[in-house]
């Protein structure tokens, strides 16, 4: 499957050199509610490559340096460092690239069809023989409307710079120029933008340290190097 990219419109604010919003459709959003269902491991695989991710990193690398004779037999590796996410991301762009459900195998015994398992080391509760016989995964059909992924795509979606995602209207976008207390309309730029696997890990190593999640992937050329924190008066 090749890597798939979107395309944003950012409107940024040229005075204070920060996104205000994203004109987003369906898939970047269905990407964003996808990240919530990643396990821990998965995201420090993809973050391993960036700075500042924290002391998880090497948590991870002792997990892939460790000798197998250390590991239980009926144990991996690979269910730590490479789990399943509880939500499959097939039909979500980018990171459902990495997406291990769609390699997961089950298996049975030779003649018990009640029994499925995992790992080719488990025995049949009936029979007592390994399970080693291979089954085809069949996913889930597609609802009635054809469409895939978590939200529908009647509308278009304003994305905030810290990630909140609201529908787009007009009303939600006065709102937003009032709070930012935006007084000159000629300092609003627009700005359309592709966002494929680069940024998706920027995105995801960005949200953990700042609120200013867009400004720092499409208009800050360095990562944030520390969380943000609110000064109290």
């Amino acid at each position: 499957m090749a890597e798939s990219t979107l395309s944003l419109k950012l409107l940024i604010n040229s005075q204070s050199k920060r996104v205000l919003f994203a004109e987003a459709g369906k898939d970047f959003v269905d990407f964003l509610f996808y990240i919530l269902s990643l396990p821990v491991g998965t995201v420090i695989n993809l973050l391993k490559k960036q700075e500042n991710i924290g002391s998880l990193a090497n948590l991870y690398e002792s997990i892939e340096n460790l000798n197998e004779t250390y590991i239980q037999p009926n144990k991996t590796k690979e269910a730590i460092l490479k789990p399943v996410a509880t939500v499959s991301g097939s039909n979500v762009p980018l990171l459902a690239l990495n997406d291990a459900s769609s390699k997961r195998k089950f298996y049975r015994c030779g003649d018990c069809p009640r029994y499925v398992s995992d790992d080719t080391n488990a025995s049949c509760p009936s029979c007592s023989r390994k399970m080693t016989n291979a089954l085809t995964y069949v996913a889930p059909p597609q609802r009635a409307s054809g469409e895939v992924g978590f939200v529908k795509g009647v509308v278009t979606y304003m994305v905030m710079d810290d990630l909140a995602v609201i529908p787009l209207s007009t009303i939600s976008s006065i709102t937003l120029l009032h709070k930012f207390q935006v007084k000159e309309l000629s300092s609003l730029e627009e700005k359309v933008v592709t966002f494929g696997m680069d940024e998706a890990v920027k995105l995801l190593n960005a949200s953990m340290q700042t609120k200013k999640v867009l400004t720092e992937v499409f208009l800050n050329c360095a990562p944030p190097t520390k969380p943000d924190v609110e000064i109290m008066d």
